[in-house]
This record gives C-alpha cells, structure tokens and sequence, in this order.
C-alpha cells in the first residue's frame, strides 16, 4: 500500500508498505481524509509534538476513513462504519493517568506521532480510541475533529459564562476555531485579532465576531474577561496578558517553541488576579466535539482551504504552499 514516510528530519517519500496486521483490540481504518496542522509541521522539522516521532514513521494524528477490519476482541465496530480517531493513547498507570490528568500522562503514545498514522492507505488504532462519525457528518469535516479536540479541551479548563467579553488572538485555523467553540459555549461577545484582514472580515460576516483588530497596526484594548491566545509568539503572548480586565483568564494554547520565552508584569498579575492557563492535547472531548460538528454549531468546512494529495504534503510542511488556512489531505477515494 502507498504510505508517506518521514525517513528524516525534513525529508518524506512515498513507499510501498505492508498493509498493518490488526492486533486482538484493534481496528484497522482504510484512510479517507488527513489533516495537516502545526504540529505535523514541528514534527516534519525535527521538533517534538505531543510526545517525540522518530524516523522512519507515518504522520497523519488528524484523521478520518472507514473500518476494514476489527479485532477478535473487539465489538463496538463493524467494517464499513464511518470512523475517526482520537490519537492520544494515555499509560492508565501513571500519577497523571490515576488523578484525572492523564493528558500529562509520563507514557503518552499516539497515532501519527509515535505509531503510523493516516497518512498512509490503512493504519491501525486501539478501539477506544475509535470513534463513529455521525450520519450528517463528512468524513472530510470529521478528519478535523482532533483539532476541534484540543480546542474543546482549552475551552472547558476556562469558567465560561454569558456576561464575558472575549478576545481571540490569532487567524489560524485554531483560532477562527475558538471563535466558534467561545460563541457555542455562550460568552456573548467575541472579538478576534490577527494579522489577515480578509479572514477577520470574513469571521465578523460569517461567524459573528464582534469587533476586529489587525495586529501590525491595531491598539488591542485592555478590556477582555477572557483572552485565547493561538499562535504561540512572545509578542501574541505579551498582548493576550495585556488585553485583559481584572479578573481575567488567559488561555496560552498557541504552541511556542521549547526554548521560547515572553515577558510579563508580574505586579499586574497580581494585582489583577489573573489566571494564566496552559492547554495541552485532548483528554475526553471527541464525543464534544462532534456533536459540536453534528449539530452545526461549528462550520469546518469554510475553513478548509487545500485538499492536497499524499505527494503534495512536504510543500505544506516545507512553507512552499502559500496561502493556507486548513488542509486536508485527500488519501482513499
């Protein structure tokens, strides 16, 4: 079968792989869709995502397809379900795993980080961490569910509530994410700071963002009960902890890299009493997020932007492909 395989750091091919034997608890997924994101891109450079993948490995955490095969010990499936997989395979024995942090878990595994992903014909996943894709659901929007994940996992560690006024930082695909996830949960007003004009202008149209700000130009006020920050910059990192009114939360869900630092003050994060909150990875929030995506409170599909074959992906992960907002991997028929 065809597999893009990361041999090194910065180089991918296409192979011809066996097709992956399915273990007792397993299921084996004919791949249909795959989506590239931030963290293929850190991976393809040689720097760690979740956890470390090393060469020769298939990427491909984000993914969607169809059941070919089912272990003998496994009854939740049958072949042809409509499927997506949630990545993140946790120890269970760990002081994380046992205190209901498991994603902190010292053991973490995962598909298309550490095992062969969906960036290949077919690839295999423990059945728990398999997932049905609703009836009204593509499978391309569904390939998107591990992002709409974590973005669901940021959200629930805030206190949200209807009166807050919040801000997201950055354009990305995350971030015009987060506009969708804060207007889903409730907080009332929703503003949105980036670096695109016509992606601000097309999420205030589309998705009832209050108020823009373009950020190499704009004055970000101070007024914010809640501020989502989703690049991963020192000088995004600096405006999110300066946007906010006493009381605060900060949401850092931007990924920097390991050696990254920002500055603060630290007398107005006590005076102000904020609360500066991390976000990492995805524990328990598949079943969330699609129903989010069932229930069309989140509109993936206007985000996606490219539909690159398997060959195409090292321009995504390279910076040749320019322009991108979200892409999605087209990898079976």
């Amino acid at each position: 079968m065809d597999a893009l395989v990361l041999t090194a750091v910065k180089h991918m091919e296409i192979q011809q792989i066996d097709k992956p034997e399915v273990k007792d608890n397993e299921v084996l997924i004919e791949t249909k869709y795959a989506g590239i994101c931030g963290t293929d891109h850190a991976l393809y450079n040689g720097l760690p995502g979740s956890a470390a993948a090393v060469p020769p490995i298939v990427l491909g955490h984000e993914n969607s397809g169809v059941v070919a095969e089912v272990g003998s010990k496994v009854t939740d499936f049958k072949i042809g379900d409509r499927v997506t997989v949630d990545p993140n395979i946790y120890c269970g024995h760990c002081v994380y795993c046992r205190t209901g942090r498991p994603e902190l878990c010292d053991n973490l595994s995962a598909v298309g980080v550490t095992r062969n992903g969906g960036l290949e014909q077919y690839f295999t996943a423990p059945s728990t961490q398999v997932y049905q894709v609703p009836d009204n659901v593509s499978l391309k929007a569904a390939a998107t569910t591990e992002p709409i994940s974590c973005a669901v996992h940021g959200v629930q560690l805030l206190k949200l509530t209807p009166y807050q006024k919040a801000l997201v930082i950055g354009d990305g695909f995350m971030g015009q994410l987060f506009v969708q996830l804060l207007s889903a949960y409730g907080v009332h007003q929703v503003d949105f700071a980036g670096i695109s004009d016509e992606k601000l202008a097309f999420n205030k149209e589309k998705f009832g963002v209050t108020n823009t700000f373009n950020t190499t130009r704009d004055q970000i006020p101070s007024d914010y009960d809640v501020v989502i920050e989703a690049v991963g910059l020192p000088q995004t990192q600096e405006q999110a902890v300066n946007a906010t009114v006493k009381g605060a939360q900060v949401l850092m869900f931007g990924v920097g890299k390991p050696n990254q630092e920002f500055k603060m003050n630290t007398y107005e994060v006590y005076q102000k009493q904020l609360t500066i909150q991390g976000s990492f990875i995805n524990p328990n929030a598949f079943e969330d997020s699609l129903a989010l995506l069932s229930s069309g409170k989140l509109d993936v599909l206007s985000l996606i932007s490219h539909e690159p074959s398997l060959a195409q992906v090292p321009d995504y992960l390279d910076g040749t492909a320019k322009g991108v907002s979200k892409a999605v991997v087209k990898v079976g028929a």
